[in-house]
Parts: C-alpha cells; structure tokens; sequence
C-alpha cells in the first residue's frame, strides 16, 4: 500500500503494563508478578546500554485488595473509576476502596490528560467469552495502539486477534488505560475468572513481550509501514431477555450462537433460547458481529453480548520524532496547558 504521508510521533519513554485490575482475571495477575520479578543483574545491563536512552517499564498490580479475595472488585469496578468525574471528586465520608485505588493509579501513571502521564498503558484482562486475543482501545486513530496491534497480529499468527474500538462520542473514557497517553486493554480468553490456563496465560504473556519490543522498535528509529487492518466498533449492548416484575433472565445464549464471538450474526438467526425451550432470533437490521458473548462478569451489568461493526483503516506510516521535533511538541503541550 503506498503511503504519501509519514507521521512522527513521540517517544515512548514510559510504558505500563497492569495486571489485577479486575483481581480475579488470573492472567494478568501471575504474569505482573512474574515481570516484577526483575534480577539485579539484567536491570544493569540495561544501565550499561548508553547509547540508547533505556526504556521505562512500570509493572503495576492494580487491585491489590480484589487480588487478595479473588473477586473482580471489592466495592465497586475500579475499571470503571477513570473520570475526570471520578478522579477528582470529594474524598470525604465513606468512599468505596476502588475509587480511592483509581485516585492512586492515577498519581501513579497520570494525571490523565496531562504532559506527565505515562506514554502508554497495557492493561491484563481475561474474558470468559471465546475472544482469542483483543486489543480494546477508545480510538480508531490511534496510530500507535493500532501498528502493535498489527506488530501482533504478524507474530501470533496462530492466535485470533481482533482490535475494538469503544467509541465514546461525547461520555468519556473511564477505564484504566485511558490514564495514558495512549492506550488500550489486552483482552484474553476464554478463561474462568478465578483460573489460570497455561495457554492462555502464554498467549498473554508474549502479546506483553512483543508490545515491548515493538516500543523498542520504535524507539529505536524504525520506520513502521502504512497498511489497512480490520476494526470493530461497538454499536450496542444486548441484555438477556428478563422477566418484567422480578427482573429474573428467562433465556440463556443460544446453542447456535454459543463461543461464536467475531462471527456475523444476521436478522433472524437464532440469539436466545428460553428456558422453556423457545427460540429467540436476532431482529437487527443488518449483520453485525457478536462479542464478549455470556460473559460471566456482564451478567451483573446487564450484557448478554456486545455487537460490533467491521470496518478497514488504514494505518499511515509512521516513525519516531527526531530530537527536535520533539522539543517542539513539548513545548506544544506546555502552551496547551497553561491555556
């Protein structure tokens, strides 16, 4: 594909990769751990590379109470405590611990929105749906989440992978990885919450080490090639059909639909069987592709499945900054502050 244009982004100094956000999603959990565990000696031999200006990797255990309990949250879904709303709210009276915790993560890896945040974040999570490996990322533009994205794809080529798009529109982004300056969540599974599966939590973990290196890459100078790649936008959310005093589920997924993430469902194709054994069909306008199906953590938010539309975008070419290009987009950033 050629390319007319090459974009020049910043350096990517500073990168995080949190695992335990939601502290029962096992994956991400052992794997910071495992990176935590950092010998003396390799931390210097990094010192000794002089030449190159090292890579900064904060490696972050986000709910260390959740962990603990091997439940998704203690008070409430810290994956959910990102706002500005959030962040900067009144402290005093009883504040649930995940609003407190968000407030750290975000002295930590942020402020979000501001010059001093993390370049970017990694954020663990496990899914029950069968997703294969997801990048999920509030943007469709984002040229740096969208070229790993592509990086992976190349060197997991045994591993489905898909890229989704939460498009916010006018709400804001609340989750974690929305505190950097680019973002996104590692999305693995299926996987019960509260196990660890050795293939998923490989799949996991080289997703994390390719991420690295392609920073690295980059870094490095290396010019990274336009192409298209596949996008998936969220459209809508589906609850189960309910009863309408208790609010009770009457249906489960339908065995047709079952584990069939990514594959497009069409009007009229079966959606929900009841318990008394009816079947309930899709009555969609269009076909669309289903996601996070009968995931366990979404019954409490009442999703049965999230649909998605494909798209192709094309991905410019891009390299990084030079040293004075840099220093202009700095001071940029500085002006938009103060203003």
């Amino acid at each position: 594909m050629e390319v007319d244009e090459v974009v020049c982004l910043p350096r990517l100094s500073r990168v995080a990769v949190c695992g335990g956000t939601h502290g029962n999603e096992l994956s991400g959990v052992y794997l910071v751990r495992e990176l935590l565990k950092v010998k003396k000696g390799v931390m210097e031999k990094e010192e000794e590379q002089e030449e190159e200006e090292p890579l900064s990797v904060l490696k972050v255990l986000s709910n260390p109470r959740a962990m603990q309990q091997c439940r998704r949250y203690v008070d409430t879904d810290l994956n959910r405590c990102f706002t500005h709303a959030t962040l900067n709210g009144l402290t005093s009276g009883t504040v649930p611990y995940e609003m407190i915790r968000s407030r750290e993560l975000n002295a930590m890896l942020g402020p979000k929105g501001r010059s001093g945040a993390v370049d970017l974040v990694c954020d663990l999570h496990n899914t029950t749906a069968n997703m294969g490996l997801c990048l999920i990322a509030y943007s469709d533009c984002d040229w740096i989440c969208l070229h790993i994205f592509r990086h992976l794809q190349r060197k997991m080529p045994d591993i489905p992978m898909r890229y989704i798009h939460f498009e916010v529109s006018n709400k804001e982004s609340y989750s974690l990885d929305s505190v950097g300056k680019h973002g996104f969540a590692m999305e693995i599974g299926p996987q019960p919450h509260g196990v660890v599966r050795s293939n998923v939590y490989t799949a996991m973990k080289a997703g994390v080490q390719h991420m690295l290196d392609w920073v690295c890459f980059f870094n490095s100078g290396t010019l990274f090639e336009g192409e298209s790649v596949d996008v998936f936008t969220m459209i809508k959310h589906i609850d189960y059909p309910r009863d309408s005093e208790t609010r009770n589920i009457t249906a489960a997924v339908h065995p047709h639909l079952q584990d069939r993430d990514f594959c497009p469902l069409h009007p009229e194709d079966p959606l929900f069987q009841t318990f008394s054994g009816e079947t309930l069909r899709y009555k969609g306008n269009e076909p669309l592709y289903p996601f996070f199906i009968n995931e366990c953590a979404y019954y409490e938010k009442g999703i049965a499945l999230s649909l998605a539309r494909k798209r192709r975008v094309v991905i410019p070419t891009i390299r990084v900054q030079t040293e004075q290009e840099q220093a202009a987009h700095v001071q940029e950033l500085a002006s938009e502050e103060e203003e």
